[in-house]
């Protein structure tokens, strides 16, 4: 399956939860809700990811992690706040950047319809 193909699954996914959670919860609540419906449609991802950071040679244990990946082709950064500030696309593209993945979604769950609130950032795709 293509980046493309499954971002298209996760938008699908995405909408289902927000139609039925609707907005306002907390990350962590979206999160689950994505890998449960991810696994039952049989797609392979990880949760909270330890992403390394190598600065001038040295391994730097700070603990970022990113939300989800699938299939080691999509992050997926969930939100749930008023407004995504021009920050958040930019914390997502490092992400992109130190694990050479090429697509991300970042997927404001707290938008009033979530058409709204999911952003598309590539990293050379």
């Amino acid at each position: 399956m293509s980046e493309n193909e499954l971002s298209r699954v996760i938008v699908n996914v995405c909408f289902n939860i927000h139609k039925t959670l609707g907005p306002g919860l907390l990350e962590s609540v979206y999160e689950a809700a994505i890998c449960h419906d991810l696994a039952k449609l049989g797609i392979p991802f990880t949760r909270q990811q330890v992403l390394p950071v190598i600065y001038d040679g040295v391994h730097l244990d700070l603990g970022f992690r990113t939300d989800v990946i699938v299939m080691n082709k999509v992050v997926i950064e969930i939100k749930s706040i008023e407004t995504v500030a021009p920050v958040h696309r930019k914390i997502l593209l490092t992400y992109l950047r130190l694990t050479t993945i090429k697509l991300g979604l970042l997927v404001n769950f707290s938008e009033e319809l979530i058409k709204d609130g999911i952003h598309r950032v590539v990293n050379g795709l």
